[in-house]
């Protein structure tokens, strides 16, 4: 049943203890002020490593010449730097909307049962992430990169859908599974990299692994919190696991990588 997020009621399931918030501003004060050193040390402590992204241009008729398109390097991207940014993305994030004035905006919205704050940070941040790890596996061609990261913003935006028009407990579920089929395709092109006979470092296994989990929870939170189970009946009980969903999968890839190749 659709629903528009800006004229719904309270979600189902909230409670008293729920209404004041205040749980939920100090997990996102926490959360954000964590974030923000993380993206500190990231910009402190790692080396200057930066991976190149390349096109492919036409120099000949790609028919009659051999070797007719040739990969160029167009510029590098610094992968401290970068690692830097999502988390920053993050940080402001969290940081907003605890912060006065925004943070009766946020309330609201939950009440509503959406955040349109965090789908618009997943929207760079998550796609940053897995622009990252399409690198590391060995993509570095533009025009990839660029599709890449639009599908992956496209599976987010999907997920604001979903809370922007469907009431938990009796919705439609399109935007959710256009969701899930958009998100399938940054891990179908990673996981072919992966196994397509490389040399990939272990340290990208575990990135690729547990990112892939990770991600996936996110979905499957959101399926929890609109099928109403148990104590994601609640908006705001779905809310605090986004948020620590949110920490884990950013802080695990940051310091995977950092671990493995950013360390001075």
């Amino acid at each position: 049943m659709a629903r528009d997020a800006t004229t719904a009621g309270p979600a189902r399931g909230a409670t008293t203890a729920d209404a004041d918030g205040t749980g939920l501003r100090r997990l996102n004060l926490v959360v954000g002020l964590a974030h923000l050193a993380q993206a500190a040390l990231m910009l402190a402590l790692s080396n200057d490593l930066a991976l190149p992204v390349v096109a492919s241009f036409l120099r000949d008729d790609p028919v009659l010449v051999q070797e007719g398109v040739r990969p160029e390097a167009l510029f590098d991207v610094p992968i401290g730097p970068v690692v830097a940014l999502f988390l920053l993305l993050a940080a402001l994030d969290h940081l907003l909307v605890a912060a006065p004035g925004i943070r009766s905006w946020y309330e609201r919205g939950l009440d509503r049962g959406i955040n349109v704050a965090r789908w618009s940070e997943y929207s760079v941040s998550a796609s940053l992430m897995v622009v990252l790890i399409a690198l590391f596996v060995g993509i570095r061609d533009v025009a990839a990169l660029l599709g890449l990261f639009g599908v992956n913003t496209s599976m987010i935006l999907f997920g604001l859908l979903m809370e922007k028009h469907q009431a938990p407990g009796r919705a439609d579920w399109s935007a959710f599974w256009f969701g899930c089929i958009a998100g399938v395709v940054p891990w179908a092109a990673v996981g072919w990299y992966v196994l397509g006979g490389g040399e990939v470092p272990g340290f990208v296994y575990a990135i690729t692994l547990t990112q892939l989990a990770l991600f996936s929870g996110f979905a499957v939170n959101q399926a929890l919190q609109y099928r109403q189970v148990g104590r994601w009946a609640s908006y705001r009980f779905g809310e605090a696991a986004y948020i620590v969903l949110s920490l884990v999968a950013k802080s695990l890839l940051a310091w995977l990588i950092y671990a493995n190749v950013l360390r001075t």
